[in-house]
């Protein structure tokens, strides 16, 4: 199956998203990945810190014809403000007919989700999985009873996705998600997407991660909601690929994205090709950079590829 009809010959999209030829606004990030869930493919999620960031993504997404999501983390404020952030996506997502999702990552409290909600992300994310289960219960549906009000969805995490860089994090299935309390915590939260813990962690990995694809089953099965994986940045194409099949839809893409806006510029400016002036090296590595892209949103869309 796969996400083929967007990779047709001539650019057409599915009347589910607005019918044929239309520009598109920024999409529901539920809508985006119920899609995902039926037609069996993975949605990058990417983790944006500037323009270049943001634009870049929507581009490659477009020439593949493939959904994608662009996300932010909170403490990239200090680069780049939320509202300028939420403004730049629907404008540039306003020029492509592909559909584009927009999300604030990682908020650790309420004043900080629903400040996202203000700033016009129509997802946000709250992470009480450092509270215990009652606790993350409560701060989620707080969340989720303003957010709905405001037509904002909503993510949270049950289990803790800790650090790639703590063996244990990843390893020790006490930290992993319990699908019988995922169960419980969508029927008492209402939360749109969930992000679980099943052998992924946040950055990069000492060690190759091993996930849990029975756990996956599980939690998709107890739960009927899309499911998000944190920490998708370096685990092994093969294991991503099951992990759709066992029913994961949403793949936060950070630290390898960073990392290829890091190394190839890196390159361009040790290379002397730019002469010095930083519009020069942009242009330089933008088509490498959306080259990663590309491969990135490649692997999670497998079986559109293979025919």
């Amino acid at each position: 199956m796969g996400c083929n009809r967007y990779r047709t010959q001539k650019p057409i999209i599915c009347n589910n998203y607005g019918g044929t030829e239309e520009k598109m606004p920024i999409e529901k990030v539920s809508t985006i990945l119920k899609d995902a869930q039926k037609n069996e493919y993975g949605v990058a999620a990417f983790n944006i810190f500037n323009y270049e960031t943001i634009a870049w993504v929507i581009q490659a997404a477009q020439e593949e014809r493939i959904p994608v999501i662009i996300q932010f983390y909170p403490g990239f404020q200090k680069f780049i403000p939320m509202k300028v952030v939420a403004s730049i996506t629907k404008e540039l997502a306003a020029k492509v007919d592909i559909p584009v999702g927009l999300h604030l990552d990682h908020s650790n409290n309420y004043e900080d989700a629903i400040r996202g909600a203000h700033s016009g992300f129509p997802s946000i994310m709250i992470d009480g999985s450092m509270l215990d289960f009652d606790k993350n219960v409560e701060l989620t549906r707080r969340v989720v009873e303003t957010a709905h009000e405001m037509g904002v969805e909503v993510e949270a995490e049950l289990g803790h996705v800790g650090s790639g860089s703590n063996l244990e994090d990843f390893t020790d299935d006490t930290h992993f998600t319990d699908p019988g309390q995922a169960a419980k915590f969508v029927e008492m939260t209402e939360v749109d997407t969930l992000a679980i813990a099943v052998g992924n962690g946040h950055g990069p990995y000492i060690a190759t991660p091993s996930l849990d694809f029975d756990r996956i089953r599980q939690i998709h099965k107890a739960t009927n909601i899309p499911l998000v994986m944190h920490g998708g940045s370096d685990i092994p194409d093969d294991q991503l690929q099951e992990s759709i099949r066992c029913g994961m839809s949403k793949f936060n893409i950070a630290t390898e994205y960073n990392r290829a806006f890091y190394r190839t510029a890196k390159q361009h400016m040790e290379s002397g090709n730019d002469r010095g002036y930083m519009y020069g090296c942009l242009n330089q590595i933008e088509d490498q950079v959306k080259e990663y892209i590309k491969n990135k949103i490649r692997v999670l869309n497998p079986n559109s590829y293979s025919l």
